[in-house]
């Protein structure tokens, strides 16, 4: 990457899992709105859950999730209590007993839930909620905190896709980020998930991390690779310490500077290309015969606060403190804190605190948006008949990425867009184009690479 391009365009922008982004979510979007919302979906509509697991068994310092170390079962277990309430509460606001064909479990640690506490999850769920026999039902595992017989529940629980935490193999990377996880730790959690039937396996890795370098990556993706997990995800560690106060414990002089986390980007980009992956959008990498890859290939990949999905359901209901929830209508967000969040779960109230009502005007600029991030490309004129606008509805946004053309980022026949090889990395620039929020506000977010 040339580094007039990185000082020029490295810039704090949304990583673009919604749009408007989690920043511009207000309190007009209350409890109230939200059961509205809920009661005024179409019954024949598909929804996914996500459950937010609030705990870990310790904090990693590079961790931007909403997370609180115990060493302690007992809040974990009153916390799974509030998240079964909240199922509940949300079940009944909703116009009848919705179909449900993925489950993804979040946190924090789900794999910190005792195998019995797994199990009685996804009982109620199926309780209240017709959950498809062949539903993707994923967890996000920390290899530290799961066994063999851990990992047998979860395969007898219907658990059909695990997302195996990593983010480095290197120890002197380890130590710095507070997570010691030997290799040898993270290949015997995947034995064990492949002899117990759980052949879907996805593995989160990070760039940017203190004490990275170039070589070392490559050591940790190739590691990972002779794993074969079906899917990779590398992360570019965002270092925000005015929002997540424990990243303080990293030194700033121990991270890699703007040219070297290009070259660690770049470096992994071909690494992981040459053992075999397909690269999926900004920071996803899948076997080629993946159905993310397939979905990728076929312009039907979907981006939601997960990241990039398959998944096409209109409605993804947030469980859980700090848990983001999307309607056709807007986003929702629930309490963060999760001694508010508890109690007004345990007071017969949904939790949402914030949240946005999405325009007309959203949607179609939510649209082009998905479509850059997922296809690296986007044909303006086909959004825009799809959702009523007028053919020149982004002219001044295409005057605004006129310097972005002339730099070679991304190329333009008429309205159509197309991400250069150069600037696909810099997708999220362009995405921010269109983002009339942007302006509004100081929120501050991580770099674009």
């Amino acid at each position: 990457m040339r580094h007039d391009l990185i000082e020029r365009y490295d810039l704090r922008v949304p990583r673009y899992t919604s749009y408007p982004t989690a920043p511009h979510f207000g309190p007009a979007v209350d409890a109230a709105c939200h059961a509205r919302w809920l009661g005024a979906l179409d019954p024949s509509l598909p929804v996914s859950l996500y459950l937010h697991i609030a705990y870990c068994a310790e904090m990693c310092w590079f961790c931007g999730c909403h997370t609180k170390a115990t060493k302690k079962y007992a809040p974990v277990a009153d916390y799974l209590d509030a998240l079964l309430a909240e199922a509940r509460l949300v079940a009944h606001a909703l116009p009848s007993r919705m179909k449900v064909d993925h489950i993804h479990f979040g946190g924090g640690s789900p794999t910190l839930l005792r195998p019995a506490d797994l199990a009685r999850t996804l009982e109620v769920l199926r309780e209240y909620y017709n959950v498809e026999l062949d539903a993707d039902i994923a967890v996000e595992l920390d290899p530290r905190t799961a066994d063999e017989a851990y990992v047998a529940a979860m395969a007898r629980a219907g658990v059909t896709r695990a997302s195996v935490g990593v983010q480095d193999f290197d120890p002197r990377v380890q130590q710095a980020i507070n997570r010691i996880q030997p290799y040898e730790v993270t290949a015997r959690v995947i034995e064990w998930l492949r002899a117990a039937g759980v052949s879907a396996i996805n593995m989160d890795l990070c760039y940017g991390l203190p004490w990275q370098t170039v070589e070392s990556l490559l050591d940790t993706l190739d590691k990972a690779a002779a794993l074969r997990p079906a899917r990779i995800a590398l992360f570019g560690y965002a270092h925000v310490p005015w929002m997540k106060p424990h990243q303080r414990l990293i030194p700033e002089a121990s991270l890699p500077g703007i040219a070297e986390r290009w070259a660690q980007y770049e470096a992994a980009s071909a690494r992981l290309a040459e053992r075999g992956y397909v690269a999926i959008g900004l920071d996803h990498f899948a076997l080629p015969d993946d159905p993310m890859a397939r979905a990728c290939g076929a312009g039907t990949l979907h981006r939601n606060f997960q990241g990039y999905t398959t998944d096409d359901a209109p409605v993804l209901i947030g469980l859980g403190a700090s848990a983001i929830g999307a309607l056709p209508q807007g986003y929702v967000a629930n309490e963060l804190d999760i001694g508010r969040y508890k109690a007004c779960v345990r007071a017969g109230e949904l939790p949402v605190t914030r949240g946005i009502a999405v325009t007309d005007e959203d949607g179609l600029r939510r649209a082009v948006i998905e479509r850059l991030m997922c296809d690296m490309g986007v044909d303006l004129d086909e959004v825009a008949a799809h959702h009523g606008a007028a053919p020149d509805a982004f002219e001044a946004e295409l005057e605004l990425l006129s310097p972005l053309e002339a730099d070679g980022l991304v190329t333009r026949n008429g309205h159509r867009l197309a991400m250069t090889e150069e600037g696909k990395p810099l997708v999220r620039a362009v995405c921010a184009v269109f983002d009339t929020y942007l302006a509004r506000g100081e929120a501050r977010h991580s770099k674009a690479v």
